[in-house]
């Protein structure tokens, strides 16, 4: 589904353009003020309850707006997605719209703004209130309907713009022109589609090579928690002090602080075409943590390899990293890298488990040179790739 909130102050142009969006898109048209203006020349209770804000240019209360979007979508089952105009208007409403989305198996592409200035605006809606005749827009009370609007509803762009979804445009000019601009918008939301693979392994097969090579390969973003977490040591952050207790004995650290780490990576890369993670998730808890750090941010995972290496393959290539400069503390002795190993297969396992039940997850042999190993690699997330893209 196609689905669009047109989001901007009174005044903004926002019906105007929704009827092109609808023509060409075949969406459902949710207008919360169309809406409630029609229960209230209907005279039902709605629209009764409603009359008296509306009238004022104040803002309905939340469950009577979803009494009558639910309405509306249920009665449009065949369309191809749905166009919200005027809605939502508050970060609560945002929060209705997420999980009203989710439930029906979707989420919005993307919030796209009209920005006009203020006294543009009064001129528009001084100038419609002699044509509609609409009680609201009077200028009185437009001048409240502007202060509702930049009280209440700005804060909704910035709960937008932390998802990478929030798209403001110039909303003064001709009308296909901003039109076009709205179309480009929704054509690169349409058809951006992250793909995320996780790589895991037993300590030692060689997943930050492969992930960084892989990540190349294919333009993502490489996300490794290990290295992130000992640059933060280097730098001796307070997250880096909490991290190296738990890194120096190669145990997994609390999982607040990958979540930082992640969370961070991801918000400095807002047009990613995906991220290659290596070292998250490496406990059941971490998997369900991935889904809901992703899901924020409307990405899931696409695909977890597994690169295999026998166990005491595993520790020649620990006790010989131990030697050079890419030695980590806990490479040190034989009873650390087991203690890894140990809970690798203890912890990480049902990682696997969870992402087979999922019909994600592949696994490739990850002995030989670099570049076979790339090979087989590569040849295992091909089809993901081709259905992403």
């Amino acid at each position: 589904m196609l689905n669009i909130a047109l989001f901007g102050p009174p005044g903004a142009g926002k019906g105007t353009q929704s009827k092109k969006l609808l023509e060409k898109y075949n969406l459902t048209y949710i207008s919360t003020g169309d809406m409630l203006r029609a229960e209230i020349t209907e005279g039902s209770e709605l629209g009764m309850k409603a009359k008296t804000i509306i009238d004022k240019g104040g803002l309905v209360d939340d469950e009577l707006i979803i009494q009558i979007i639910e309405k509306k979508i249920q009665t449009n089952q065949d369309s191809h997605g749905i166009l919200f105009d005027g809605f939502p208007r508050t970060t609560v409403q945002a929060y209705i719209l997420e999980g009203l989305l989710l439930r029906m198996g979707s989420s919005l592409n993307c919030m796209i703004s009209l920005e006009v200035p203020e006294d543009a605006l009064v001129k528009r809606l001084l100038l419609r209130a002699k044509d509609s005749g609409r009680p609201d827009d009077a200028l009185e009370v437009i001048k409240v309907r502007l202060q509702e609007y930049e009280n209440k509803t700005k804060p909704v762009a910035e709960f937008y713009e932390k998802k990478n979804k929030y798209y403001p445009i110039n909303g003064v000019g001709e009308i296909e022109f901003i039109f076009n601009n709205i179309v480009d918008i929704i054509e690169n939301t349409k058809n951006r589609t992250q793909t995320n693979i996780v790589l895991l392994g037993k300590p030692g097969s060689g997943k930050g090579t492969q992930g960084n090579l892989l990540a190349n390969e294919f333009g993502l973003v490489y996300i490794s928690t290990g290295k992130m977490m000992r640059q933060e040591i280097k730098d001796g952050t307070e997250i880096g002090k909490l991290a190296k207790p738990y890194m120096d004995k190669g145990e997994i650290v609390p999982d607040e602080i990958p979540i930082q780490l992640i969370e961070r990576k991801i918000n400095e890369n807002p047009h990613a075409n995906g991220f290659v993670f290596k070292g998250f998730p490496r406990t059941l808890i971490q998997a369900y943590i991935m889904d809901g750090l992703l899901q924020r941010v409307n990405m899931s995972i696409s695909a977890l390899v597994e690169m295999k290496i026998p166990t005491l393959e595993a520790i020649k290539r620990l006790s010989a990293r131990a030697n050079t400069a890419k030695s980590r503390p806990y490479d040190s002795s034989t009873d650390l890298i087991v203690n890894r190993l140990e809970q690798y297969k203890e912890k990480t396992n049902p990682v696997l488990e969870y992402y087979k039940n999922q019909g994600k997850y592949y696994f490739i042999k990850a002995e030989g040179t670099e570049t076979e190993v790339l090979l087989r690699l590569k040849e295992r997330t091909i089809d993901v790739f081709k259905e992403n893209y």
